[in-house]
């Protein structure tokens, strides 16, 4: 991704002198999707990294995940997946889970829901948000995708949402990764090294234990395999979900991190700056991501 200007230049305002020299480099952070636990799996890592930075951040579920069980759904599930959320997001010492009341399976990207998401952005008075690329093999997910995508320049539109306050500045906004090839694949803009935070990422999923342990695994066809006791069960997730290292993943760490450093992580997660946001300087980058080095 080049650091090239926004098309919409109305709405495109530079971090001003006194925010650049200021001592707090706090944030606020959203991060928007479809389902609870997508933020935790793509993300968990990094917003527990910049929830002890001092950042706040907020996680928002788009759909109450009533539909994702096997044997369970409606507002049962959905409870208890609130619940789960809620569970995950002490874990990873973020502010806010969010769990909004769309039906799970049947999200479409509606006014009305594009009106919430924009209040959701506001009312944290975001200066970062990070939400899913459009293209995905769930349609939740890429209506989500679709939703923060429209609210992006909305945010600061007076007369939409008026309820709410419109943001004095257009948050920069990143993709959350994924693997998909069409239209074209993800750029890995940022990839943050999270060796130091991945059993804090590991904690959060295993707190979704009905996706995690019960409606992933039966969907996939390994219900088999998963462990009785809650420990093995945990070591087992580990060993799932941890994942590596990828190529573009290793070249988006030596630009951020130089070679050396670059080639001792195990793991790492990655983001893509969405271009209908605020184009953040590199000075930005390294203030949303502080654990990022500085030299």
């Amino acid at each position: 991704m080049v650091f090239a200007p926004f098309s919409l230049q109305a709405f495109v305002m530079p971090i001003d002198d006194e925010s650049e020299s200021s001592d707090d480099e706090s944030l606020n952070i959203v991060v928007i999707f479809a389902h609870p636990d997508d933020g935790d799996v793509k993300m968990g890592a990094t917003a527990a990294m910049m929830a002890e930075a001092g950042h706040r951040v907020k996680f928002v579920s788009i759909t109450n995940g009533s539909a994702g069980h096997h044997e369970l759904g409606g507002g049962n599930l959905g409870s208890i997946r609130r619940a789960e959320a809620e569970e995950a997001a002490r874990r990873m010492g973020i502010d806010k889970y969010v769990v909004m009341d769309n039906n799970d399976g049947e999200l479409e990207p509606d006014l009305h829901i594009r009106m919430d998401v924009i209040r959701e952005i506001r009312n944290w008075d975001a200066d970062v948000v990070f939400g899913l690329r459009p293209w995905d093999y769930h349609p939740d997910h890429r209506y989500a995708g679709v939703l923060v995508q429209d609210a992006a320049y909305m945010v600061g539109v007076p007369n939409i949402a008026s309820d709410t306050p419109p943001l004095e500045q257009n948050p920069v906004f990143f993709y959350l990764s994924d693997r998909f090839e069409k239209p074209y694949p993800f750029e890995h803009d940022v990839v943050v090294g999270i060796d130091s935070h991945i059993e804090v990422k590991v904690d959060a999923m295993d707190a979704h234990v009905s996706q995690m342990y019960e409606w992933l695994p039966w969907i996939g066809g390994y219900l088999d395999q998963v462990p009785d006791s809650p420990e093995e069960r945990r070591e087992w997730l580990g060993d799932r979900r941890r994942g590596g290292v990828s190529g573009d993943q290793l070249e988006g760490l030596i630009k951020w991190y130089g070679e050396e450093k670059a080639r001792s992580f195990q793991f790492a997660e990655s983001f893509e700056i969405c271009e209908y946001g605020r184009t953040p300087s590199r000075e930005d980058i390294l203030r949303i991501f502080p654990m990022l080095p500085r030299d």
